[in-house]
């Protein structure tokens, strides 16, 4: 019994090692990449857009809850 537990955990060890690891773990290079891309594009927006955004958000909160944006 013992025997099989331990030749079924090194079977799966092995084939784990040859596999590369888990197939959907990703790569640190790509979540890199995806997060300057991210930083980037929000930054981009900010620039283009800051002002209107700004005003927007305030709008909202002020329509939400009068007096507590002044």
């Amino acid at each position: 019994m013992a025997t099989r537990f331990w030749s079924r955990t090194w079977s799966a060890a092995v084939h784990r090692a040859s596999a590369g690891g888990h197939p959907e773990r990703g790569d640190v290079p790509g979540w890199v990449l995806v997060t300057l891309m991210t930083a980037g594009l929000v930054s981009v927006l900010w620039l283009a857009a800051g002002d209107a955004l700004q005003r927007l958000f305030l709008d909202a909160i002020e329509g939400v809850s009068p007096g507590s944006g002044t």
